[in-house]
């Protein structure tokens, strides 16, 4: 057994967060851990990682019995813990961030020579043929998690913990990845996979635990589970997985697009959405579909063509002049884009509409009242409003940005991939939120690149390809299959479903 995890606790102040938690995972084995937000995954790979100490329990790796006080700890018993944020330094050569810290010498002389043939060698273990004096800024997403993992193998790593890996990742860069997590498995290495994504729980796991409010709840082979199955477990109930249903009453147009072009970027796009409709648009990575809606929202001035606001010609200088005109933006990348870290909870919820709380003075009053009511219409876990934005859980942080537009009622609301990195659960509390929006007449655009959220919640759907609007599909001929056609260059074969979509 690679390790044991029996009678693990943990508490903060009155929250017991994890209870009597018990792991125990095999030599060369892939093991799923699932669960909501805030189900206690990030505390109990913390404390495998050295991060914090549990309140009680044991660790035993390998048949040694651990009580790690620092990471640094933990990876001297041969555990790496693979962040999300990715820690490379972009100006430097693959082998100096491998070595960068531990960096080997020839006297007073880096020994450059061998940090390049030390990399090579660990490189060429993962079956991953690249350069190492390439410029890490040149590599793809998936390539710099590769080279995350060579690190930690270069300090001869046994056990990797490997936390949302994909969230940001192209199909063709998952498969990368997935090959690469394969080739480990056959030399020994075990791999703790933390996601979301059930399907690829399913394609490269051999075992899964899930977690719920910080107890083990299940335990077994992906082989013998569906991904229903799972989600089940996750939230404790069934989970919907039919196409979503509202009461449809379409409006007048809202948002109409001529011939927009950003350099560079996307080409001669034309398109138009109407007062309670919700649009998906799609596609693969690089296709434009981001950059065009960050346009709407005014972040590119420099563009081409024309924007109409309900029948309006509209300059979209910045994003506070589309603000004022009705249109909301909740971004893909919440820790980067979405959420301001050193801020409160209070603080990030009531940002987009602090300007109308001030007469002249900032009324705290109503703007605590305002983000409770908000928090509870999204149930959203909090315990003090004035903690930290870092004290919640990613589904719960992705609801605050949700409610900090939900305060602005905007008339125009795009969600860009508005489900990344979050649970089954929150994932379900955020489309009916979104089926909700549509009811009450708010025009929808949702930019996903998960294929099953856009057929579950959208009335039609726009694919791109390298900056162009590839096709267009109404409801009858959504399916991934013509989805995938038109996001890889191909042509739509009913044209004539996608034309009468266009038409009415």
């Amino acid at each position: 057994m690679a390790l044991s995890m029996t009678g693990i606790r943990k508490a903060f102040d009155a929250n017991q967060v994890l209870r009597d938690v018990e792991l125990r995972i095999g030599d060369g084995e892939i093991r799923a851990l699932l669960g909501e937000n805030g189900a206690g995954k990030s505390t109990l790979m913390n404390i495998l990682g050295g991060v914090l100490k549990p309140d009680d329990g044991e660790i035993i790796l390998n048949g040694r019995k651990y009580a790690f006080s620092t990471p640094r700890d933990a990876m001297d018993a041969g555990i790496a813990f693979i962040h999300q944020e990715l820690n490379l330094v972009n100006d430097l050569p693959i082998y100096e961030n491998l070595f960068i810290g531990r960096e080997l010498r020839r006297g007073a002389l880096l020994n450059r020579r061998e940090m390049i043939r030390r990399t090579k060698e660990v490189l060429s273990r993962m079956e991953v043929d690249i350069d190492p004096r390439t410029m890490v800024r040149e590599l793809d997403a998936s390539y710099k998690q590769i080279i995350e993992i060579a690190r930690a193998l270069l300090m001869n790593a046994t056990l990797l913990i490997m936390d949302e890996p994909t969230t940001s990742l192209a199909e063709v860069e998952i498969n990368r990845v997935f090959t690469m997590m394969r080739t480990l498995k056959a030399q020994g290495v075990t791999i703790i996979f933390i996601s979301h994504k059930l399907r690829e729980v399913l394609s490269v796991c051999d075992t899964f635990t899930v977690l719920r409010d910080g107890e083990v709840v299940k335990n077994g082979s992906v082989s013998e589970v569906t991904e229903l199955d799972l989600a089940r477990w996750m939230v404790g109930h069934d989970v919907r997985s039919e196409r979503l249903q509202r009461r449809m009453q379409l409006g007048q147009e809202a948002l109409r697009v001529e011939n927009l072009t950003l350099s560079h970027a996307f080409q001669n796009v034309s398109f138009s959405l109407r007062e309670g409709e919700i649009l998906g648009v799609t596609g693969l990575l690089g296709d434009g579909r981001s950059e065009l809606f960050q346009t709407v929202f005014g972040c590119n001035p420099r563009y081409q063509g024309s924007i109409f606001l309900y029948g309006k010609r509209t300059r979209l200088r910045d994003t506070t002049a589309a603000y004022r005109l009705g249109i909301g933006y909740v971004p893909r990348d919440r820790k980067e884009n979405g959420i301001i870290k050193d801020m409160s909870i209070l603080e990030n919820g009531s940002i987009v509409t602090i300007r109308e709380l001030a007469h002249p003075f900032i009324h705290h009053g109503q703007e605590r009242r305002n983000l409770q009511q908000e928090i509870s219409d999204l149930a959203i876990r909090v315990f003090d409003i004035n903690d930290g934005i870092n004290s919640l859980s990613g589904g719960n942080q992705q609801k605050i940005v949700l409610a900090k537009w939900l305060e602005a009622h905007p008339r125009i609301l795009i969600f860009d991939n508005p489900t990344q990195g979050v649970d089954v659960g929150a994932k379900e509390d955020i489309y009916d939120i979104i089926l909700r929006l549509a009811e009450n007449g708010v025009a929808v655009v949702i930019l996903s690149s998960e294929a099953q959220e856009i057929l579950r919640l959208c009335d039609r759907t726009l694919v791109m390809y390298h900056g162009h609007i590839q096709g267009e599909l109404d409801s009858e001929h959504m399916n991934e299959q013509n989805i995938m056609v038109l996001a890889t260059g191909g042509s739509f074969p009913a044209s004539a479903g996608a034309q009468e979509a266009r038409q009415s």
